[in-house]
């Protein structure tokens, strides 16, 4: 039995229906003759709805396209390989005015292929793949912890991160090559980069305080004892304070993260106490093989430009150059190259050696390790994924 109320408010409803889309109406008046909402069709097939037999097909307007994130990364794709050219057309130009158009590095390169001793020159050359070789398996020991990498892809992820360090200030393109080089956890990364470079500063740190200690003793000890044998002492306490992070890092960021405005870089340093000690003593040996790379580089190059000095006097000025440039906060490539050149001309000079071999050698240095490598590293980032799909993962350790 329907009450008079009932039929008046179908009356009602049925003078509006003409108001409404031929599929809308079709469902509407289904469902109140089926005792069912009339908002149903709009979201969802309420039960005892037809909407499919009219040929309406429901669709929900609470959720996203399905191919939303699809539609995003071909919006960002122009934008994408614009900046690739970028980077490229920048690093060109770094190159060009730090290799061809500077003269005194220009000078250089050319002594170095005609005037310079061949066998030295030679052995620095075929030293560089091996440089980076090493900082490829640094990268690998960190990396696979957060998920399984190859050596290959460390190693190309090493000389995107070159390449791009070599056009943003004080390397943190480095950062940004090697993370996008990963599928998976890349925030997790950056603590993974940090660490592997603040081995080799432990490392540049330890040898150079020590090289820096020689021209102490030598010049001042004999003077000022109490002042060297102060210097020295603050240099043994610097050092341990240096290593404590690295094997007590856990009770640092505690400390660190005490203060707010860092508690937003949590995410990214988080797995850093998760190495074990075992890893962390392996990538503080391979900075130190690389550091060997670089100072018998220095030294053949000395040699190839005709320098004669002592080894010991030569081992602590080249320490004390690579600890005076790390030091020094570089913009870019050729800042980077005046900060090195100026410490290494004067430690060397205070040796009695004349400028222009240290100079043609310190510069040819970073020709060989820097220039020459970051133009291959364009090829890698001219091929870089930089849109592409999460694929984040639940952590497992690291990949046997």
């Amino acid at each position: 039995m329907i009450g008079p109320k009932r039929l008046e408010i179908d009356d009602v409803v049925a003078q509006h229906l003409h108001a409404l889309p031929g599929n809308l109406n079709h469902g509407v008046t289904h469902n109140l003759g089926a005792g069912v909402h009339a908002h149903d069709n709009l979201g969802q097939v309420g039960e005892g709805s037809r909407g499919e037999e009219s040929g309406h097909v429901p669709q929900s307007y609470a959720t996203k396209p399905r191919h939303a994130g699809k539609i995003r990364r071909q919006r960002l794709r122009p934008w994408v390989v614009a900046s690739k050219l970028a980077v490229t057309a920048l690093t060109l130009w770094l190159l060009w005015q730090s290799v061809v158009a500077d003269r005194a590095t220009a000078a250089a390169w050319r002594g170095l292929l005609t005037d310079a001793q061949r066998g030295p020159a030679l052995a620095a050359l075929l030293l560089v793949p091996l440089n980076w070789a090493l900082e490829a398996w640094k990268w690998w020991r960190l990396a696979r912890h957060l998920e399984p990498v190859s050596f290959a892809r460390s190693f190309r992820a090493v000389l995107t991160g070159l390449t791009l360090g070599f056009v943003t200030p004080n390397r943190v393109g480095d950062y940004a090559g090697r993370l996008l080089e990963l599928k998976n956890r890349r925030p997790e990364a950056l603590g993974a980069v940090f660490l592997g470079r603040y081995c080799q500063l432990v490392i540049t740190l330890l040898a150079g305080s020590g090289g820096v200690l020689y021209f102490v003793m030598r010049y001042l000890g004999p003077q000022y004892p109490l002042v060297a044998a102060g210097l020295g002492l603050t240099a043994l306490l610097g050092n341990a304070l240096v290593l404590l992070p690295l094997y007590r890092s856990r009770l640092l960021l505690t400390a660190v993260l005490q203060w707010r405005p860092l508690r937003r870089f949590q995410r990214y340093t988080a797995n850093l106490p998760h190495y074990p000690t075992s890893v962390l003593n392996q990538v503080l040996l391979l900075s130190g093989l690389r550091y060997g790379v670089f100072t018998a580089q220095f030294g053949l190059l000395l040699a190839a430009y005709g320098a004669k000095v002592p080894l010991g006097a030569a081992l602590a000025a080249i320490a004390g150059t690579f600890l005076l440039k790390s030091l020094v906060p570089s913009l870019n490539a050729l800042t980077d190259v005046g900060a090195r050149e100026l410490s290494a001309t004067h430690l060397f000079g205070l040796l009695g050696l004349p400028v222009l071999p240290v100079l043609s050698a310190s510069l040819s240095l970073w020709v060989l390790n820097i220039a020459l490598p970051s133009a291959a590293g364009l090829l890698f980032v001219l091929r870089l994924k930089v849109l592409r799909r999460s694929h984040r993962q639940p952590a497992t350790g690291p990949a046997a």
